[in-house]
């Protein structure tokens, strides 16, 4: 069951967004959800994710303080809330679902084959 991430766009210095993924199928204590993103010319960045089992967040150091991610149990989706927003945000973001607790950003992308076309945040000066 894929994951469906919505609500990048346009925004401006200094502003904010809220990221959301739903995440049927991948609401078992069983999964995790993370937060990645690419911007261009760079690799992929692990960002935030939560384990469902206990539903504590974890952070990448680049937005710790920034970025909270949050999950909503009755609707199947997490969030990623995303202030104070600078050029360097600028990415596409992705939500990925993975078997096991966060563990490692770099664990995702080494055992993740295939990611979807996320969505497009633009942070414009």
């Amino acid at each position: 069951v894929p994951v469906v991430e919505s609500g990048g766009g346009l925004v401006q210095v200094g502003g904010s967004l809220r990221l959301s993924c739903t995440t049927s199928g991948y609401t078992s204590d069983d999964f995790a959800i993370g937060w990645f993103r690419q911007a261009p010319g760079k690799g992929r960045e692990g960002l935030a994710c939560i384990w469902n089992a206990d539903g504590r967040a974890v952070y990448g150091d680049s937005v710790q303080g920034r970025f909270t991610m949050s999950k909503d149990n009755a609707k199947s989706k997490v969030y990623l809330q995303m202030n104070s927003l600078t050029p360097e945000d600028t990415a596409v973001y992705y939500c990925v679902p993975r078997r096991g607790a966060c563990g490692r950003f770099s664990w995702w992308m080494r055992d993740l084959t295939s990611w979807d076309q996320g969505t497009q945040v633009t942070v414009s000066s």
